[in-house]
This record gives C-alpha cells, structure tokens and sequence, in this order.
C-alpha cells in the first residue's frame, strides 16, 4: 500500500519535476526563436546585446529579455566554439538566472551552462562574478569561454593572486568576470583598507555564479579569510602577567591533561584580580568580567597554559635567545613556526628571551557572509540535494536537480563490506585486475594521501601499471584526470570534486591532439587532428565494449556528496560505467557507527576470510551514519556563523562608513558633529543634568577640554555666572571649538584642511577597528566558559560585542577631535610633508593588505625550492619537516592532497 506522500507525488509529481515542467516552455520558445538568430550575421549578434541594454533601460525586465538572450547566446556558443546547447543545459541556465543551485551530473557541460545567465545579468552593466575552486579553472574558464562572450560583444576578465592592480582594476570592471572564491574574498577585505575610491577594484557585488558550490559554500565555509599585520609591542604586558603566574598554587587552577586545558578556579580569579589591580594591569573600579577586560583575561590564561602546559626541553627548546618548538611526534623542531594568539609570546615572556610581537588581524571575513553580500547568488554543482537544508538556511537557495541529456547508464553496486582492512584490500587489488585484464579503465578513489601510496605498492607488487593524481601541480592534474579513461588505465585519486577535467572514454582526443602537434610542429595541423580523432572513435568504442569506467572507492566518506562525487564521474553523457564501494569494519566511518553489532551479526553468520557481506540493508544503515555526521557539521558551521554574524554586522557599518568617507568631497559637517557630541558627553560627564551647580565638577571640565580640544577655557567661571546651566556651557564650548577649526582652515587652506581630515579620519577607524577586531577574538575565546554559569555564551557574546563596539565608535570621536584640534597651522612645505606622512602611512596599511597570509611566509630549508615545481622538493618522507620551511610536517603541508 502507496503513503499518502508517495501517492501525492505519484499525482501531482515531486517538487522538482514542477519546477523543471514550469521550465518547459521558456526551452521551447528559446529554440523555436534558434532559426532567426541563425540568420543573423556575426556582427548583427553583437548589435542584439546592444539593442538589449536599450530595452532594458526602457524598462523591460531581464525574465521578459530571457528568451532571446538565451538564444543569442546559444549561437554565438555555436560559432565561437562549435558547442551547441541541450535543453537541459538551457534549463539549468534558467534556474542559475533565477539565484538557484543547478545541480548537474559530471559531463552535462556546466562550464557552458554559466555563460547563458552570465550573458544574460551582464546587459544590466553591474558585472557578474563567475567563481572556480581554483586559479588554472579561472584562467581556463575564463580563456575559453572569452570567445563566447566577445561574438556577443562583452568583455571578459580574469582576477588572479599577485596580479598588478590596474589589470586587476580592469578585470573588474569587464562584464563578465572569472575568479577563485579566496582572490575575491581578500580583494574585498583589500579594497576595504584603501584611502581613495579609485584604489578599489571590486565595483559592486551584484551576482555570483558559483561552480562547485557545495565545495566553496560548505566544505570552506568554516575557514575564515584573514589579512595580518605586525601588531603593537605588547611585551611588557607579557612580562608583567609572567610575574604573577609563578605566585599561584594548585587552589587556584586545575588541569585537564587529557584535553590538554587549564583554567582558573574561583579562589585563582579573586587572587589574580587583586593582583592586578595591585600592579595596575587592571583599572580600578573594573573586573575580570567586565567587556573591556576580555584581552587581559586572554592573555592571563595564555600565560597560565605557557607556564602548567608547555615544558621546557619537551615541548620547545631555547636555542640562541629563540623558543623553537619541538614536533611532538619527530622530536624534530620546528624552526619558523609560531604558536598564535599570544601563547608564543607567554612562553618568550616565562622563558626570559627576546618576546617577539605577535601578529594581529588587519581585516577577516569568512566566505558565508562575503557570498551573502551579493544581491543575487546561484550556483553549480554535480552534487547539492544531500545539503538542500543548508544552503536554503544559510544562504536562501534552493537546489533543482537538472535531468541529464542522456539517460545515465551506470550500474551503482551495493557496497561490499568486509571484517578487516586487510581483506578488503586484497580484494580491490583482484576486483582492480579483473577490471584491466578485459581493457576496463579504473578509477580507485581514497579517503588519504596515505592510503593512496599503500595502494599504489600494493599494485606495484603485482605488476599493475598505474597513475597516482597529484594535487600539487593543476596542470598535470588536468593530464591525469585526461588519460584516465584510456583502455586499460588504472588511476588512484584522493578527492576528485572540482578537477573541472572530464573522463572521457578512450582518453580525451583534445589532449592528444594538442600533445601531437607540439611533438610534431612541422606537421600539417589539420591532417594530425583527422588521424587522431580517427583513432580516438576506435579507442571509445574498445572502452564502451569493456564496461565504461569503472569507479572502485576503497572507503565511504563522512559526507555522501563526497561519495556521490566520485560516483558521479562515470557514465558522463550516457556513457555505460560501474560503481561499487570497498568496506571494511575497521573504516573510520563504520568503526565509530556501530561495527561491533555488525561485527557480531558477520561472525554469527559464519563468514570465512575475504568473504564480504553484500545487501542494500548495509547501504541504508550506512546512509543514516552520514546523515547523522552531515546533521552534526552542519550544527557547528551554524553555531560558528552565528557568532561569525555579530561581528558581520560591525563589518558593514565600518565599512560602508569608510566608503562614505571616501566618497565624501567635504568632510567638515562629519567632524564637527564628532566633535559636538564629544563635548556633549564631557558636559554630561561633569557636569550631569538635573544636578545642582555645586554637585558639577567644573575643573574636572576644564582639564577634559583642556586635553581633547586643545581649548584653554574659563569653564569654572562660566558656571559660577548667574542663571548659567549645562546647556549654556555646551554651546560656549562649541563655540569656542568652532572657532579654533575656523582658524586651522584658514592656515591650512580648504583644500589641504579637506584632505587631512579624510585622511585622519580613515586612518583613525582602521586603526579602532584593528584594536576592536583583537578584542573580539579574544572575548569569543573566553565567553565559552560563561556556560558553566548557565548563561548562553551567544547572548553574552552579542551583548558584550555590542557594547564594545558602542565603545569604539565613542573613542573614534573623541581621537578624531583630539588629533585635529593637535594640528598646529604650517607653512605650505610642512603641510605637503604632513599629508605625505598620512599616505604614507594608508600605504604601509595597504601595502599589508596586499599579502594575506595569516603568518609571515616561511624560509625554505633548501635555497632552490620552487612552489610550482615538485622536482626541487627533494624527496621527503612523510613525516619530514616540509622542504617550503613552514615548520608542518611534509604530509600536512605540500605533501597533502
């Protein structure tokens, strides 16, 4: 008996196929318009997106221009590169247009489908951002697809690392333009620490076509971008705490060794608080709990784990004056790495050498709440419905699953599980024999660099030639990926989403033909590409006769998007293919999700050595697993974004604040309102409203005016006047304040006096806003414990960063009143040095925004070693310091897939 929601989509069909039926006749009315655009001369397809642009200006909408774009596109495709749009294809350009995640299966040709919506949302001028997962898909993508977009009359451009900014400025500025999700996340943090408007290179943030989404929106959207800085000489501080520590006993701190943790007690925070405020570390009247006390806190936990959990001569050595640490597994050191957050700095401090600065967070944003700044985003990607939830919550897109244009002829095998490792190995190594006997190209996926190496020995032992996918070099990568569906391959790869390189059966004819005509310059082109692709028919049809790919996977992953990837590069395009999953009980996924009942269920069963049990059962209860681990990575990425979005919202301001600085000709109503309510505040402060005159602290004024406006007044006198009340003196001060900027204008001169101020004021925000960026690291490191205390640590954490951020924007009026009414009138040679000074200054800011490492780059241990060039590494073991100089083992470092 049919469920009621199998009986209402049997009716009424899923809510995908309604989606696809309502696209229907926009397909149909894009090819029925094919022949007129066909008609057209190549110049009259250019004079289309003229004619375009116009109507839209008149007040057409892009959903009423859909159609003939589409159509327009599709020919210029046609003639530029010889590809000719499927329905399907057109489909899924239709939901990219309408901010949605096409998911298409490997092969369908989505490096194509982007051009349509790209074409499309282009006409409006405001620039399309089409994003890759790396730098050689943007400047292939981009090449490519260039030809496309120029038979259509738009520019294309590509954004690069270490691109020089007046080609990264025009990039830009193209209609249509490729780039990594890493260059245009810290290109928007770059433009953002700029002092002019025509220093910026990003134009707007209008629509974003993603390819390989989940891997960009999901699997990175944990890892914050972050731009570094040499932050303020703090060693003082660092030896002051490093006084205290050595005074607490076991009462006031425990530890967890197991988690390798200490905290303080209640007894250790009364007796550190009093010792502070003794040392005058801490500001009487404050405590330990208090917002503006989170650095300090950070920092005395930072000194307490130096001191109980990093022993000297075991965890580190002091070699020349220098804390070099010690690899906990080698023993080795590790020359040039650093601990961060200040810990390093705790232990110099202990250890009584030279205390290095720390490096600090210029500017930081993450790629979930950089993507969200667009007005439309949409996306690309073989697998997505696994993660339909989160990428509605998160970034309110919905997932449609495109039909492919040929019915998939794959044959998906029920996993096979064995008890252990080592049968199960075994076993691939025979299925992987099989396989090559009869001419069937395989591709071995695995979960590690590791297990990939032991592999690749194990058919090395039996003789079986065979390819290992290098992620290190791109290109190469590319190669790789383009013989593996040669009669007979095997390829062993560790992550295959985003090679962007299909499989194609028999090899792919436009590498051979490209390899041929390098090796042979003096031949005829033309005849060489006739042979090739003459052979290449042949090649395909041996390949198709032997089973199409095999996909072997030696393990499940965690996430079944990832397994569906894999899966998913064979039987591109109807192609015939297998899959099948290798298991055993010792995987990680199945040891931690319940092996032993299943261990007991084999054993029971009587199975012998190298049997393996074989049931779709085993694939549903395997599926839950993964769900239950998705559910769970999927709480924390929105745990972390939550807390992420409280200082997003800080971002926005800073930064629209800037951008309005920037665009600003006159600044002078900014400062004096700044200047106004700094008064306000000091009046408030001494002299509180509804207060009588001998309750006012009038000298206290005096001084506070005194100090920040520069202004000697008789503010005591003032008071004691007749009839004279807070109001009166207020705007006495204002006035007198007033004046003063009056006269600095008139010897500064408007123009001068302008440029000052924007530069004084831009320079003042970034430098609070540094500052505040430190706190609120330090404050989200230690508002975690306020659980303990039955408090919601994101509710404190909102409140506190508010708080603060209050704080920061009082302490920027005042340091902007203060540093203008310091400014002493020059004559016109001080003046130019001044301005000088202050750009020069903006520049070194710049000029740190334009590295956005996290941590200064490392020496190489070998003089010769070249990041693209794998031969000068030398040959490491995996265990090895890694030859770049970063201090990482080689396996975690350029050795790591």
């Amino acid at each position: 008996m049919l469920g009621i929601g199998t009986l209402a989509k049997k009716v009424f069909g899923t809510p995908n196929d309604r989606k696809i039926k309502a696209t229907r006749p926009i397909v149909e009315k894009i090819n029925a318009l094919a022949a007129d655009f066909r008609a057209l001369s190549d110049e009259q397809l250019i004079e289309k997106s003229q004619e375009f642009k116009a109507r839209l200006e008149k007040g057409e909408t892009l959903d009423q221009l859909l159609p003939e774009a589409f159509a327009n596109c599709r020919e210029a495709a046609q003639r530029a590169l010889g590809l000719w749009a499927h329905d399907t294809q057109l489909m899924g350009g239709i939901f990219l247009h309408e901010g949605n995640i096409s998911e298409m299966k490997t092969g369908e040709g989505k490096t194509l489908v982007a051009t349509f919506p790209a074409y499309l949302n282009g006409l409006t001028g405001r620039g399309v951002h089409v994003v890759t997962v790396n730098d050689y898909l943007a400047k292939r993508d981009a090449e490519w697809m260039s030809k496309v977009f120029a038979a259509l009359g738009m520019s294309t451009g590509v954004v690069y690392p270490q691109q020089p900014e007046a080609e990264k400025r025009a990039a830009y500025a193209c209609d249509i333009t490729y780039a990594t999700n890493n260059e245009l996340g810290f290109d928007y943090l770059r433009d953002n620490m700029k002092s002019e408007l025509n220093q910026m290179a990003q134009r707007d943030h209008y629509f974003a076509i993603v390819d390989e989404v989940d891997s960009i929106l999901i699997d990175e959207a944990r890892t914050p971008l972050i731009i570094s800085g040499p932050a303020q000489d703090r060693s003082e501080l660092y030896k002051s705490l490093d006084l205290v520590i050595p005074e607490l006993s076991e009462e006031h701190f425990s530890i967890d060794e197991k988690t390798r943790n200490v905290t303080y007690t209640e007894a250790g925070n009364e007796f550190l608080e009093n010792r502070l405020l003794e040392l005058g570390l801490l500001q009487e009247g404050h405590s330990l709990y208090d917002p503006e006390s989170a650095t300090l806190v950070h920092h005395v936990n930072q000194g307490l784990r130096a001191h109980k959990l990093f022993t000297k001569d075991k965890d580190y050595i002091v070699r020349n004056g220098d804390v070099v640490l010690i690899d906990e597994f080698t023993g080795r050191m590790m020359a040039g790495r650093r601990l961060s957050d200040g810990l390093h700095q705790a232990i110099e401090a202990k250890e009584g050498v030279n205390i290095q600065p720390e490096n600090v967070t210029l500017a930081s944003v993450t790629f979930q709440n950089y993507f969200r700044l667009y007005d439309k985003l949409s996306g690309m990607t073989g697998t997505a419905l696994t993660e339909a939830d989160e990428f509605m919550e998160i970034y309110k897109l919905g997932v449609v699953e495109v039909p492919t244009n040929r019915p998939i002829a794959r044959l998906d095998e029920d996993d096979a599980v064995y008890r252990t490792a080592r049968e199960k190995y075994e076993a691939i190594v025979e299925e992987i024999k099989k396989a090559h006997l009869k001419g069937q190209p395989v591709l071995v996926g695995t979960t590690s660099i590791e297990k990939s190496e032991m592999l690749s020995q194990m058919l090395q032992q039996v003789g079986l030639p065979h390819n290992v996918l290098n992620a290190r070099q791109h290109e190469q990568e590319a190669q790789i990926v383009a013989d593996a569906g040669k009669l007979g391959a095997v390829t062993i790869a560790t992550n295959m989403a985003g090679r962007g390189t299909d499989i194609k059966l028999g090899g792919n004819v436009e590498f051979k033909i490209m390899e041929a005509i390098a090796a042979d310059p003096e031949g005829n082109p033309d005849h060489i590409r006739e042979k090739i692709e003459n052979d290449h028919k042949a090649d395909e049809e041996a390949v198709k006769a032997a089973g199409g790919l095999f996909v072997l996977a030696t393990e499940r992953h965690e996430s079944r998007r990832i397994d569906n990837q894999l899966r998913g590069r064979s039987g591109r395009q109807g192609d015939p293919g297998r899959s099948s999953f290798f298991l055993s009980l010792e995987d990680d996924l199945m040891r931690i999700f319940g092996s032993e009942r299943l261990d007991k269920v084999l054993s029971s069963l009587g199975m012998k050595e190298g049997e393996a049990i074989v049931h779709p059962w085993v694939n549903k209860s395997l599926e839950r697993a993964q769900a239950k681990v998705e559910g769970r990575n999927f709480d924390i990425r929105k745990q972390l974004l939550k807390f992420d979005d409280v200082m997003n919202d800080q971002r926005k301001v800073i930064f629209s604040q800037r951008r309005e600085i920037m665009e600003a000709q006159d600044l002078s109503e900014i400062v004096q309102d700044m200047r106004y309510q700094v008064i306000e505040d000091l009046v408030e402060e001494y002299m509180p409203p509804k207060t009588y005159a001998d309750q006012w602290n009038t000298t206290g004024l005096k001084a506070a005016i005194a100090e920040t406006l520069s202004l000697d007044l008789p503010v005591v006198e003032w008071a004691d006047e007749e009839g004279v009340d807070n109001d009166d003196v207020e705007e006495r001060i204002q006035n007198a304040a007033d004046d003063l900027m009056a006269q600095k204008l008139a010897s500064f001169g408007p123009e001068a006096m302008r440029q000052i101020e924007k530069q004084i004021l831009l320079q003042t925000i970034d430098t609070k806003w540094r500052e505040h960026l430190l706190t609120l690291e330090h404050l989200r490191s230690v508002v975690g414990f306020r659980g303990y205390a039955q408090r919601d640590p994101l509710n404190e954490y909102k409140t506190e960063a508010f708080q603060l951020f209050e704080g920061l924007l009082d302490s920027l009026r005042t340091e902007v009143s203060k540093t203008l009414s310091r400014i002493q009138p020059l004559n016109e040679e001080q003046q130019q040095l001044l301005i000088r000074q202050l750009e020069a200054q903006r520049a070194q800011m710049d000029q740190a925004a334009a590295v956005p490492e996290a941590e200064e780059a490392p020496t190489p241990l070998n003089p010769d070693f070249d990041e693209n060039n794998p031969e000068s590494w030398g040959n490491p073991g995996r265990n090895d310091a890694c030859p770049c100089g970063s201090g990482k083992k080689f396996k975690h470092c350029h050795g790591a897939l």
